[in-house]
């Protein structure tokens, strides 16, 4: 039977790789990443939770020399405890390491370090305040999500960024719990919030939101507003027919694209060929 790696066709666009990343949130991570390298700050990457990478291939292309990269996932692995082994085969039953690292290595040369294991283990893997930048998108069940927030803050150097998947959808209360109870007793100060994320940081928030609301007041395809709750200042971002930022097709695409050059050059070459070689005379009779 064949597998779904080899069904699949690879990835031509960022676009074709499965998963949950909303054009909003691709121009919320570019800015934020660009911002942090604009002003020289150097630190490391970290996702927690990669799915097929689509957010993991994004931010991937922020990594700079120097820095490390470093994405964590149990895939096909074990899980740490019943509720999060049914949470795994329940939504994330074709997920496995080979078709991150298959699709991550579509688009860049270089895998990141990659973790296959529960997230409790990031603190150990990774050193404390190293991190610019964290994306939790893991486990939604509240005691795993209160611990990779925990574990973000010991991790992210100071002014560093951590985004939090799906505080705000339905289907996942342990993130919405965990999350705001970061918020309201953790010292997380939230900086702005997309339709999936929440985006935050345990600095001063000040400098980096009254920057965004100076990029979003400027941009008409970015409904925004602005918000007071238990203290915060919370910038809400929707998105008005917002296009992704630019992003490189993957080598798929480039090595056809340049077979089909290649094949229409042929061609042209036997057309012309055929069209310079001379004709044969009538037979006479």
């Amino acid at each position: 039977m064949a597998t779904i790696q080899e069904t699949t066709p690879p990835p031509h666009r960022l676009d074709d790789v499965p998963g949950w990343f909303p054009v909003l949130d691709q121009v919320l991570f570019d800015w934020f990443l660009t911002r942090q390298e604009t002003d020289r700050m150097r630190g490391d990457l970290l996702e927690v939770g990669v799915y097929m990478g689509k957010s993991a291939i994004f931010t991937g292309r922020h990594q700079r020399p120097g820095e490390k990269y470093t994405v964590c996932d149990l895939f096909e692995g074990d899980a740490p405890d019943d509720a999060n082994r049914a949470e795994a085969n329940k939504s994330y039953s074709a997920l496995t390491r080979a078709r991150f690292e298959a699709n991550y290595l579509a688009f860049h040369d270089e895998l990141p370090r990659v973790l296959q294991a529960p997230s409790s283990v990031v603190p150990d893997e990774v050193e404390a305040g190293s991190c610019r930048f964290v994306h939790v998108d893991a486990s939604h069940l509240y005691e795993h999500v209160h611990g990779d927030i925990g574990a973000a803050r010991e991790l992210l150097l100071p002014g560093g960024i951590v985004v939090l998947d799906d505080f705000r959808s339905e289907h996942t209360p342990g993130v919405s719990i965990a999350t705001w109870e970061a918020v309201l007793n953790r010292g997380l100060h939230p900086i702005c919030l997309s339709t999936q994320k929440l985006y935050g940081t345990w600095d001063d928030p000040e400098p980096v939101q009254e920057a965004l609301l100076e990029m979003a007041q400027d941009r008409s395809d970015c409904h925004l507003s602005v918000q007071e709750a238990a203290g915060h200042r919370i910038i809400r971002l929707k998105s008005k027919n917002m296009r992704a930022p630019e992003f490189p097709l993957s080598k798929h695409a480039q090595q056809e694209s340049a077979r089909a050059e290649a094949g229409a050059g042929l061609r042209v070459g036997r057309a012309a060929r055929r069209r310079a070689r001379p004709g044969t005379e009538p037979r006479r009779a």
